[in-house]
This record gives C-alpha cells, structure tokens and sequence, in this order.
C-alpha cells in the first residue's frame, strides 16, 4: 500500500527533477560562454573585442526582459489566484538594499552614456546600447523582485526553471564583467604605487583600454572616467545581490512549504545603543584611514610606508575587537538551552553556504601574506604588521560565521503570554491591594494554587465578585489571594526571565557591532584601499603575475563576504 501510495509522487517529482539539472547545466554552459569571452578579451586575444563581449551581454539581458515582462503579464492576469509564498525570502531590508545599489548603477550608467557621447568618434556602438539596455534591465528586475522575490511558482514549472536560472547567470557575468573592469583599473594604480615603494625590478606594463581619439569636452570626460570607478563597487554588489534573490527563486519553484507563517520582526533601535557607538566610530575611523591611505599611498617612499602601517595597526585593533566579540556571543549561547531550525529553508541554506565559501577568498590572500612572510629574504619593517593582520582575518572570519550560522539556524523565542500581559490591579471596597507581596503573601498563594483553587483573572475587572449570601469576609480572603498570587506569579516570571533578557540584549548590542563593523571593513577594498596590491612582499615571492591572478580572483569574494555578512548580521539582529 506504501508503495502504491509513494510511486505517483515519484513518478510526479521525476520530469521536474529532470528540468532542474537540464535548467542548472544551461545556465552553467551559458556562464562558462560568457567567462571565456570575458577573458579574451582581457588577455586581448585576437579576432575578440569589447563589442563581442558586449553584445553577448546585451543579448542576454533582452532575452531576460523578455521572460520577466512574461512572467509580470502572467502574474496580472492571475491576481485573484492565492499563490504560495516564501516568507524567508526577499527580506524588506534587503530589497531596500538592492533599490539603494540600482539607484547608484543607474547613474554610473548615465555616466557611461556620457563618457560614450564624448568620445563616440571611435568607441562601438554597443558601448552606447549596452549602458541603455543595462538601465532599462536594472529598473524592471528590481520591480520584479520587489513583487515576485517570495513567489513559489507552482505552474509552467519547466519554462519558468530556464527563464529564472537564464537571470541568474547572467546577473553573474554582469558582475564578472564590473569586477574585471574595476580590477584593470585597480592593477594600472597599483603598478604605478610599486615604483613608489622601490620595487623596481618588477616589469610594469600598464594595461590600457583607453579610446584611441580626443574626448570632444575634456572636463566632462575626466568627469565620467573617474567618476565610473567609483561606482563599479555599487554596481558589483548590486549583481550579487540579484543574483541570490533569483537562485532563491529558482531553488522555491514547484516546492511545497508549511502553511505556518513566520511572524515580521522588525528592526529596532531600542536596547542596542552600546553596540551602534562603537560600531559608528570603528565606521568613522576606518572611512578616515581610507581617505588618508588613498592620499599618502604611491606619494613617496615614507608616505607609502605610513600609510601601510596607519592600515594595518587600524584593522589589526578592529579585528580583535571582533573577534572578541564573537566569542562572547559563542559563550553565551553555550549558556542557552535552545533547539535549532533544521526546518527546509533555501534561504536560510544560501546565506549559509556563501559566507563560507566567500571566506575562502580572503583566506586564500591571508595565507598568501603569511607564506610570503615566512620565505621573504627581505622584511620592511611595514611587512611586518601583515602577519598579524592576515592570521586575525582567518580567526576573525572562522568566529563570525560560527556565530551568525547558528543565529539564523537557532529557532525563535516565543514570548509566554503572562510577560505581555499587565498586572491587574484588584480593588476591593474601593482598597487598591498591595503589588509588592511579602513572604508570607507568596507563601500563601502558592499553598492556595497547591491546593487547586484557581482565582479568576481577568484583563481590567474585578476578580472574585459577590455570589449572592457570600460572606464578605470570605470575599474579600479570596480576592487578597488572587491579587498576591497574580503577583507571586509576576515576580516568578519576572526573575526567570531577566537574565534570559539581558542575553538577548547583549546579543543584539554584538550582532549591531559585528555589523557595522563588516560595513567598515568593506569600505577599504571596495574603493581601492588594498594592501595586498601595495605592500610588494608577496609579489617579490610568488611573482608579479601569479600573485596579481590570485588577488584578482578572491578580492571580489572578499568584499561581497564583507556586504553579505552585514546583511545576515541585520537579520540576526532583528531576530534575536
């Protein structure tokens, strides 16, 4: 009978498993395209320009406005239809998020149009088209996850698998493509500091793609090419971001989920004042040491060397800071009792699994550091703060994800009913009785629950109203008694609580720290601030070359672990 019952469901599930892995190796074969084109043209390999790559991208960007505008005219004309939805995904902070990112890459496409513009004698025409098209796709996805980020589509299944994984790669190769161009700018800089810092013996061949003709207004071209790679950090997060509310989506299609639905918890200030202090000025100081690092860096020799040193003291004191934290929050829930949510939850498993495979970037480069420490010939004395900077990165970044995976993964307090209730005040003959019982009050009224009698508690009435002949006296011992074991129970639920309420509140002030924390540690390199580009010892060991391809493929996971990790640190926040 088990059987018979089962095979429909797999019989059922069978199709729809099989367009999962058809759907996933579409999108993987239809990335892999995209990464080759990418690198071709970054290696300048012949016959591959930018407009190659670029019409790739514009092609794969309309083909997604097609689906979503699809998909947007489908869901119109079901709206009476009550649909399933995912109340773990696409969180209200995080789609404010995300508009935040796409209002900053909306400009830097502006600023793309103009730099086309002005030096349109010899750029191609996609250069133009692709800023348009890339606006116009930015404004309907973040209208559509605004709207559909939480849906479990249930119909056209198999269509929908390739539309929704089509979007997810391609947001991926637009953030390929803004972290390569950054990157060659980032490298140019960089090459340019080395010969400040003395390393001369390292062949510097600037990597240009500049056009080939003079710009028709001169102030507004420096205008646009300085002003697009301050952008490129927003419009890199932005992608990323995209992309893991859509796998999201694609990974809740055809799923069934639990009729139970997660109650809002919203974010607030209260109770959290010590962390958000601390946290603003490790924010106010980092934006500092950024500001004057861009400054002294590739300056002078001594400059240079300061503003290693400033960097370093700088992240070394925020790290331990972090750390120490962490480890706090670790220990006190080793003090708690709680079960863990090991309830379906692809969200939930996402965020988990890229803050642990983002931290492999940077712990890659930590390593690195600590390696090239080790075998360097030659030790400036600046080299020598990297090895407890890098050695605190891993520690930092090991303690921080142990704490905000079990914090998502731990399941939600519930608020006992009689902690929200009020204490009622019970008149008698127009008597308020006493809300502090003494001893012998207590002792009484847990004797009268012992021995089964009940009082009547009711919100704003009297409790223990006359029967009709009762004895007055008698009333008014049974009224007493009511009042000094509501209070009795008060005072029980109150002790028993306190120091669970005092956990939640240091947990919170952490979880506000750890997350501006993470804002700040993003800031530096994401806008240029990189140390492992600028001190040269790793370069002196491993090579100019194999060093610049390993800082260029984990500084991108790096810096989204950094974003990523204040993001859950948020939810952590508004969950504890």
């Amino acid at each position: 009978m088990e059987k018979a019952g089962g095979s429909p469901s797999v019989g059922g599930s069978y199709p729809q498993k099989n367009a999962e892995i058809l759907s996933s190796q579409y999108g993987i074969n239809l990335f892999l395209a995209g990464l080759l084109l990418t690198f071709a043209w970054a290696v300048h390999a012949v016959g591959i320009s930018k407009s190659h790559l670029l019409s790739y991208l514009i092609t794969l960007m309309l083909i997604q406005l097609l689906w979503m505008l699809w998909y947007l005219c489908r869901s119109c004309t079901q709206r009476r239809l009550i649909r399933d939805k995912d109340t773990h995904a696409g969180a209200r902070w995080l789609k404010c998020g995300i508009t935040l990112f796409a209002v900053i890459t909306l400009i830097l496409d502006s600023f793309k149009i103009g730099y086309y513009i002005d030096f349109s004698n010899c750029l191609s025409p996609t250069e133009g088209i692709f800023p348009i098209t890339h606006a116009v796709h930015t404004i309907l996805q973040v209208y559509f996850l605004w709207c559909h980020a939480k849906d479990i589509i249930q119909s056209f299944k198999t269509l929908e698998r390739f539309g929704v994984i089509h979007s997810v790669f391609t947001n991926l190769l637009l953030w390929t493509n803004g972290v390569l161009t950054e990157s060659k700018h980032q490298l140019n800089e960089h090459k340019e500091r080395l010969i400040t810092l003395g390393f001369g013996n390292i062949t510097i061949v600037l990597d240009d793609h500049a056009p080939q003709c003079n710009c028709t207004t001169t102030t507004f071209c420096s205008i646009f090419s300085q002003g697009i790679y301050y952008l490129y950090p927003f419009n890199i997060e932005y992608h990323i971001l995209a992309s893991t509310m859509l796998y999201v989506l694609w990974k809740n299609i055809g799923r069934k989920v639990e009729q139970h639905q997660q109650h809002k918890t919203p974010f607030k200030f209260h109770g959290i004042t010590v962390g958000m202090i601390f946290g603003l000025i490790v924010l106010t100081s980092t934006i500092a040491v950024v500001v004057v690092y861009l400054i002294q860096i590739g300056g002078s020799k001594i400059k240079s060397e300061l503003a290693l040193t400033m960097f370093y003291l700088h992240a070394i004191f925020v790290l331990a800071l972090m750390c120490t934290a962490g480890i706090v929050a670790l220990l006190i829930y080793r003090l708690e009792d709680r079960s863990l949510d090991n309830s379906k939850n692809p969200a939930r498993k996402l965020d988990a699994e890229l803050l642990v495979g983002t931290a492999a970037g940077s712990w890659l480069l930590s390593w690195g550091s600590i390696l090239a420490i080790i075998c360097a010939q030659a030790h400036p004395k600046y080299t020598w703060y990297n090895l407890p900077y890098s050695v605190l990165v891993i520690i930092e970044k090991y303690i921080q994800n142990l704490f905000i995976i079990e914090s998502i993964h731990r399941e939600q307090e519930k608020v006992n009913d009689d902690i929200k209730t009020l204490r009622i005040v019970t008149i008698s003959r127009g008597n308020t009785l006493s809300l502090t019982p003494s001893y012998k009050e207590i002792y009484n009224g847990r004797a009268a629950r012992d021995s089964g009698e009940v009082p009547c508690l009711l919100k704003g009435s009297v409790c223990g109203r006359e029967n009709g002949g009762g004895d007055a006296a008698k009333e008014e011992t049974s009224q007493e008694n009511s009042s000094v074991m509501h209070s009795a129970s008060d005072l029980s639920i109150y002790s028993s609580n306190s120091g669970t309420n005092n956990k939640r509140r240091i947990l919170k002030n952490i979880a506000a720290f750890l997350f501006l924390c993470n804002l700040s540690l993003w800031i530096p390199p994401a806008f240029g601030c990189r140390p492992e580009y600028d001190n040269g010892l790793e370069e002196i060991v491993f090579g100019f070359e194999p060093w610049i391809i390993v800082v260029n493929l984990a500084m991108p996971f790096s810096i989204f672990y950094r974003m990523h990790s204040a993001a859950s640190l948020f939810e952590v926040n508004c969950k504890t």
